[in-house]
Formats: structure tokens, sequence, C-alpha cells
């Protein structure tokens, strides 16, 4: 097949190899793969413009295990190429193949030119047709698909190692590429890119990060009814390409660029102790359902991507949308497995990033309609010796399923029970005990008897799906009007407490009230089991005005005003004491459930439970609000030296007065921490904590935290 507006090849070709996929270059010449079962011909078309015509167009006549592939010789790296495919149009039997329509390489490392969604070019079918999607366009698209662009993997990576922090020693934080810089605050040279990010790396060190967990920077598109009310896919879980770095996310110096900066920036952060992990999108592609573009996967072999469904007269004419976005990739077939663990060993051996997260992950354990922890997904990712070795995180829930605890062992998991507990508890509602207990100790309830371990599971207590922390004690309600859905998007369920205003205020009361809260959840999420993740910005008093779904606003209420850090200084302060105490306290990363028994012979249990009065919480008591625990070191004391623990979560509204254990022979309690004191006093600094004047007891602030240590 070649497509009547490409001239005839000029290069010498020769048959190729159909391994590996893609567009690879040796040999002098490029060695270009494309899988599709169903299709009649392809025709490869090189382009020396991305906004210019094809400058040749190559049949790929060979074809192996559903392999089209041929060898161009003369062509390199920075070649821009795109497919052609030929097939039956028959979209009620799922077979949407258009000639017409210019495809992107699902294998394609970088892409140049551009994508517009809402441009009725993309479509396979016309628009205007009272038909819909049975109908067929046959118009050329060429001019607004980006093209696909050979690349090598030449890089100086100056001797890069992984860090290999152990899981239980992570402290993750989630955070947007372009929003981390984008604001003129940031005072970056190149704002929101790579190279901007990584001048913030210092910000992190000093924060006692040592985990980056990036949203999506696969190359995605914005979807057109997004570009027509102004806004854009911020987040980026809308997938075009999962192997090329996000190109707008680069300076754009040259073509291609955007590859050698993501690796740039993977190196710094290496050299920096931190670990890269990147959320990735898997589930589903930017295409959409029956009436969305035709850019990749739709035109290639449509029924071997995506689940399709449909009636009796039309059985595989639209998509399983468990997803919510449109589509659903079906990782069940070979193929689209292939794809992706080819596409995440990629970025672990040529970007050197250190794991995943994977966005809906529970759609990828579905076969036969349910969720399964044995899916062929699953046991595909266990068999491999590059991704068998490297971190995976799901979130264990899609649009129809939530699984939270039931993943394989080798997976940790976003924590939903833990955020959901940590929100109740911390506003005050009844009945959290017994299942704050739980979380507390590394929910074990989830994770305990499958052979997983407290570090599988990732405790937060904000993401960037819902409000900020500085939100979620700022808002009741959701205010989501800059969205322009009428703020009918995003959850009614946020968990939130205002502190009786709603939004901003100037009441010193609300203010100090709002801060103490936050700091609550703070240490929450460091003394509990497990690992605690934290969304970025968080530590500046970030807010997004109330807007707990600011996917689309690629503006200053999602990027990071670097000025918070400079009027809410106790925030950040207390941030970076906090972490600090999780990172010298080794009892607080562990690698095994409490037991609530003596290991070390010292007549101390590893953790021992205890309310206001001393003796056993009341557990099941719908009133009890006042929780405390100490936490015996034994050997695993540390750099800290201090054998026991205390904490005192108060989440009453009335101070309480809690007689405390007994600190042993020979040592006093001293206080690290008291969220209620004023900034400075409220987390001591190592070797400044302050002896308590009674041993016996503590009065315990409204809605407060206590930590105190042992010491001789």
């Amino acid at each position: 097949m070649t497509h009547p507006s490409a001239p005839r090849p000029m290069h010498r070709v020769s048959p190729g190899r159909f391994h590996p996929l893609g567009a690879t270059p040796r040999d002098g010449g490029v060695n270009f793969a494309l899988y599709s079962q169903h299709a009649e011909a392809v025709t490869l078309e090189l382009y020396d413009d991305p906004l210019g015509p094809p400058a040749e167009a190559i049949p790929l006549e060979h074809r192996d295990r559903h392999i089209w592939h041929v060898f161009v010789h003369g062509v390199g790296p920075g070649q821009l190429y795109g497919y052609r495919v030929r097939g039956p149009y028959e979209p009620r039997l799922g077979l949407r193949f258009n000639e017409h329509k210019l495809l992107v390489d699902p294998y394609a490392k970088a892409l140049e030119g551009p994508a517009a969604a809402d441009d009725e070019l993309l479509l396979g079918y016309d628009a205007r047709s009272p038909e819909r999607d049975l109908s067929f366009d046959a118009r050329d698209d060429a001019r607004v698909v980006p093209k696909a662009m050979v690349v090598d993997d030449a890089f100086d990576w100056r001797g890069d190692a992984p860090p290999d922090i152990p899981f239980e020693q992570l402290r993750i934080y989630e955070v947007h590429v372009k929003g981390f810089t984008a604001h003129p605050s940031s005072g970056v040279a190149w704002p929101g890119t790579y190279l901007g990010f990584l001048e913030k790396i210092p910000h992190l060190t000093a924060l006692g990060i040592n985990a980056v967990e990036l949203l999506p920077v696969h190359e995605h598109l914005d979807e057109g009814f997004l570009r027509a009310r102004g806004l854009s896919n911020y987040w980026g879980y809308n997938t075009l390409s999962f192997f090329a770095p996000e190109r707008s996310y680069s300076t754009r110096r040259r073509p291609g660029c955007a590859v050698e900066e993501f690796k740039t920036l993977v190196r710094e952060l290496h050299r920096a102790g931190i670990e890269v992990i990147l959320d990735v999108v898997y589930n589903h592609s930017c295409e959409g359902g029956e009436t969305g573009p035709t850019l990749s996967f739709r035109g290639l072999d449509n029924p071997t991507y995506y689940l399709l469904e449909g009636p009796a007269e039309a059985p595989r004419r639209y998509y399983s949308n468990i997803t919510g976005c449109g589509n659903t990739l079906d990782v069940s077939r070979p193929a689209v497995i292939r794809l992706v663990l080819d596409s995440l060993r990629y970025w672990v051996e040529a970007m050197h990033v250190d794991g995943f997260r994977f966005d809906l992950a529970s759609a990828l354990g579905r076969e036969e309609g349910r969720f399964r922890k044995s899916a062929s997904f699953f046991d595909a990712i266990a068999q491999d010796p590059v991704l068998c070795r490297i971190k995976l995180i799901a979130e264990p829930w899609d649009l129809g399923t939530y699984q939270v605890g039931e993943f394989p062992v080798d997976w940790a998991e976003w924590n939903g029970r833990f955020r959901d507990t940590a929100r109740r508890w911390g506003k005050g509602d009844a009945g959290q005990a017994r299942d704050l207990g739980w979380r507390l100790g590394g929910s074990a309830d989830l994770y305990g008897d499958d052979g997983r371990k407290p570090y599988n599971s990732i405790n937060f207590v904000t993401c960037h799906d819902g409000f900020t922390l500085r939100d979620l004690v700022s808002y009741d309600r959701k205010h989501n009007e800059a969205n322009g859905e009428g703020n009918r998007d995003g959850t009614d369920d946020n968990l939130s407490w205002n502190c009786g205003v709603e939004g901003e205020t100037d009441d010193p009361e609300v203010v100090a009230l709002r801060k103490r809260l936050v700091k609550n959840h703070v240490c929450l999420l460091l003394c509990s089991a497990g690992v605690p993740m934290f969304l970025g910005g968080d530590e500046l008093y970030r807010t997004q005005r109330g807007n707990n779904n600011a996917y689309c606003q690629d503006n200053e209420v999602s990027w990071f005003d670097w000025r918070e850090a400079e009027r809410h200084p106790d925030v950040l302060s207390f941030f970076r004491r906090a972490i600090d105490f999780r990172r010298r306290h080794a009892v607080l990363q562990r690698t095994r459930f409490y037991r609530g028994s003596d290991a070390d012979g010292d007549r101390f249990p590893d953790i021992g439970w205890f309310g206001p009065d001393g003796g056993p919480p009341r557990w099941d008591d719908p009133e009890t609000r006042t929780l405390g625990f100490v936490v015996d070191a034994g050997e695993a004391a540390g750099e800290a030296r201090e054998k026991l623990l205390l904490f005192v979560l108060n989440a009453d509204w009335r101070p309480r007065r809690v007689a405390l254990p007994s600190p042993g022979a020979g040592r006093r309690w001293f206080r690290a921490c008291d969220t209620a004191l004023e900034p400075g006093r409220d987390f001591a600094a190592p070797g400044e904590e302050e002896p308590l004047p009674r041993q016996d007891e503590y009065h315990a602030a409204p809605r407060s935290t206590v930590i105190l240590v042992a010491r001789d």
C-alpha cells in the first residue's frame, strides 16, 4: 500500500527484523517494526518537517508473527516518521482501519509536531454524518498528527547507579514536573521543565525526601472539550505514547531534547540520593471511546489493543470503559502485555527510573470481567528479570472495583483506607479508634496474611487527586467552578473540615487551628508503620482554593507558589523536623508488623497501647478520640539511640490529661513534639528536646499530637 499523497521510496531498503519493535538505529540505518495482526498492508512514511508533507513512502512487505518490518539504509536518529495502515473498516466488528489517517508508532521514543484533539481531521469517521462512528472519513490528517522520531540511547550517565533505597526507608514526594517550578516565584532558569525541576533538588534534600513520584511524564494529549474551554489535561493522564517523555516539559531547544533532559533530571536526582518513581497510565489511552480520534492503537489494530463490547448486531463497536476515560486497554492479550512490559523496561534500562506507580491498577488485573491477583499482567511482571526487582506501587481501584489489600505479594499499594481513617480521626469523627490502630501499625489486617510487610502500605493523607493538606482543613465543600463543569466534577466525599470558616480567613484562632491540624496529619503519617507519601507543596502550605479536581488547571491554581515558604515558615520547618525524626528512628521504618510482645526481654512490648487513664484503650467506644502508644526500639534504636518513643494522639476538641507509663528505671521522658506549642517548640530539633516536669502525666491540648522520647 502506498498512500496517494506520498512520494516513492528513495532510500535502499531490506527486509529487516521483527524484533525489537519500534525504530531501532543500527548498522548504518534504522530497523522499523510494527505489530498489527489484522492489517492488510502497512506503509512507513518518512518526514523531513513535522508540519510538511512526507518525503518518502516505504511499503512494509515483510511480516513475521504479526509484526511488519523493514530496514531503511541511510537514515538515523532524528528521522521523523509515521505509519499508514490499511484494512477493513467494520466498526461493528471492532475493525477501524483507515489508511487516510497517519498513525503514531506505539514504540515512538520521541514525538515532534502538533496534536490537536479537537481537530475533526483526527477522527476516522465523518463527525457530521448521522451514522457517527459507522461512517468513514477519507481526508488526510498528517498535518495535525505528531511525528515519531528515531532516537538512540546515547547519554553521559557519569557512572549513575540507582540509590536502591529499601522500601521501608522511603519518604515519597508526589509532584508534577511542570507545576513544581512553573510559577515565576520558583526563580529557576527554565520554569516548568525537567531542567527547572533539578534546580529545586536542594529543597527536596533539605526537606528529607528520598523519592519523588512524578505525575505522568509520558507524552499525552489534551482533549478537545478542554481546549474549547481554554483548559488542558494538566495532570497528563491521557497517554499518547508510552515511551516518549512529555516534550512540553523540555526546554525545546532542539527536536527530541526531552529525552536527554529527562535523563539529566534522573541522573541529578540520583546524585542527590533521591529515587525516581513514575506515575504511569497503562489502563487506557488518549483515543477515548468510539467517537474519539484515531491516532495510534485504534488505527493499528483496534480489536487487539482494546477491550470491546456491544449488542448482538454490533458486538465489538463500543469500548469497555472501566477506567471512566472512554476505553480500556486489553492487557490480557500477549501483544499488549509485551507493549507494557517493553515500555516499563525501557524506562528502567534506558531512562534509569527506579519504580512505577500504576494508575487505576485494578483495571490491569481484570480478566473475564473481574479482578484477579493472578492475572496474566501481574504474572508477567513477576517473571521479568528487570521488572521483578524494581518498586511497583498500585492505585488499587478503578471505576468499578476497590482492591485495597488484594494485590500480589511484590506490589505495594496506595492505602486508601489509611487516607480515609486519618482524615476522619483528624477532624474528630466518632468510632475511628480501632481502625486507626490498624493503620498506625502498618495495616496488618490488609497486608499481614499473604507474605507482605508494613512497607507494602503507601500511607498518605493527600495526593494530587483531591484537596491539598491546607485545603483539607479549610473547606467543607469542593470549589471546582474554574473547571467549567458547574462544580459537578470531583468527589463530594472529602472527609474535610473547614474549622468553622469556609475558605481563607484572617481569624488568628482559625488559622492556628488549621495549622495544628496540618501538623497532626504530618505526625500521623510519620509515626505510622508503612511508607509515608506527601503531596508536593503541602510543606509550603499550598492551596488550590478549594479545587479538589485540578486536573485541567495548568495555572496558578496548581503551580507551586514558592512565596508561601516565606509566609508560612513554621509549616515548612515542622515538615523538615518531623521527616528527620522518622529518618533518625529506624523503629518507625518497619520491616515486620508489630506483635504486641516483648521480643528483646526488656519487659517492654514492641508496641503498647494505652488510653488517657493509662489502661487499655476503649477501642470500640465511639467516643474514644484520644489514643496513646509506646514503641520499643530495641535493637533498632538507630542513630537516635532513644529506646522508647511515646505518642499521644488527641483528636478531641477538649484537653485531656493523659497518664504516662514509666519509661523504665533510670530513664526520663523528653518532649520531641507538641503540635499545640508555638512554632520552633512544636517540633524540637535533635538534642533540644525538653524534659517533662512531671513524668507520670501529660496535659494534651485539644486536637494535638504529642511525641515523647525516653532517655537515660
